[in-house]
């Protein structure tokens, strides 16, 4: 019989990639989802038959308690976060309760169910912030620079601390930018492609944008969460860095989207002060060697091709009917 597997966050695009991946290794996979009037299922519609969705919530430690006697998982993929840094700004203290604390829950959770249970954090490279050196590496000193950097930081060095205290096999992957036509649209990558793909159909003039020159690490979701299950798969649990080793500009971002469609960005992109960061992280780039060294493990898909079939996704999606009340909001 196969591992068990519990994914937090399994209606994300990482989610849906992971729960993926593990059903192809032969895994019984379990997904905690929040209830919620607002639910999306849209990235596991595809999935739904083939893994099982159980009713909890990072908030409260008992339906984790719950969940893992009920599940009895070999692996825990903690994925769910408030995940969207100007979000973080305005929320701060439910991205601590959740991103942050959540993660302090889980674990509690499984030390006292089940300490054999391996668990992944998913890390951020928003907790090198104002960077101290480039490439970061696994020994780069933090500094985030939002109120998420932090929350993910605080989620980082609990997972340490019950690795060191406790002895659990719990490991953080420090995960870069990763894209994919799952992303959601209020994420840089996608609110390009998504508004490339509107203006090239005529439904929409102008792209406003924030700070063009800050500069990412962007790869591809699906390399990325063989990286998470890798990790869990080592006879010692460390945290590793997870990264393309390039950085590109939002502006070549904007040049790669829109020329994939021959248009000019510079026709098309106005700029929008209010969509800068009170405090910018302008330059993140990663150095997955230990990643290769140890795990075996190095991403696959090219920036370029990645933009380019997030913006062919969306076009089809366009053509076909597709809207986003939200995103047209957000693209005004």
């Amino acid at each position: 019989m196969g591992k068990v597997a519990l994914i937090t966050g399994i209606t994300g695009q990482d989610g849906s990639y992971l729960a993926e991946f593990l059903l192809s290794k032969g895994y019984q996979v379990y997904g905690l989802v929040r209830r919620s009037s607002s639910a999306n299922f849209e990235r596991i519609g595809h999935l739904e038959d083939r893994i099982e969705l159980l009713s909890g919530d990072l908030h409260d430690q008992n339906s984790l308690l719950s969940v893992l006697k009920q599940t009895q998982p070999d692996e825990v993929y903690n994925l769910a976060a408030q995940s969207f840094v100007p979000t973080s700004w305005r929320q701060p203290v439910l991205t601590g309760e959740v991103t942050a604390l959540g993660v302090t829950r889980m674990l509690e959770a499984i030390r006292v169910v089940d300490p054999r249970v391996r668990f992944y954090q998913a890390s951020s490279s928003e907790m090198f912030g104002m960077v101290r050196e480039s490439p970061q590496k696994e020994s780069t000193p933090f500094y985030p620079r939002s109120p998420y950097g932090v929350a993910k930081l605080y989620g980082h060095w609990i997972t340490v601390n019950y690795r060191e205290s406790y002895n659990l096999f719990s490991c953080s992957g420090i995960l870069y930018n990763h894209e994919s036509p799952r992303r959601g649209i209020e994420f840089v990558t996608r609110k390009v492609t998504y508004a490339a793909a509107r203006i090239k159909l005529g439904l929409q003039e102008k792209l406003p944008m924030g700070n063009l020159d800050a500069e990412r690490d962007w790869g591809f979701a699906g390399d990325y969460v063989q990286a998470m299950w890798l990790m869990l798969q080592q006879d010692e649990p460390r945290d590793y860095v997870i990264s393309t080793r390039i950085s590109h500009t939002v502006r070549y971002l904007l040049e790669v989207a829109f020329g994939c469609l021959d248009m000019d960005y510079q026709k098309y992109v106005v700029m929008a002060p209010e969509l800068l960061r009170p405090a910018e992280v302008h330059h993140l780039v990663g150095d997955c060697s230990k990643a290769e060294r140890e795990l075996g493990w190095k991403p696959v898909m090219s920036f370029e091709r990645l933009i380019q079939w997030m913006v062919e996704e969306d076009l089809a999606r366009l053509r076909n009917g597709f809207t986003s009340p939200f995103a047209e909001k957000m693209l005004r």
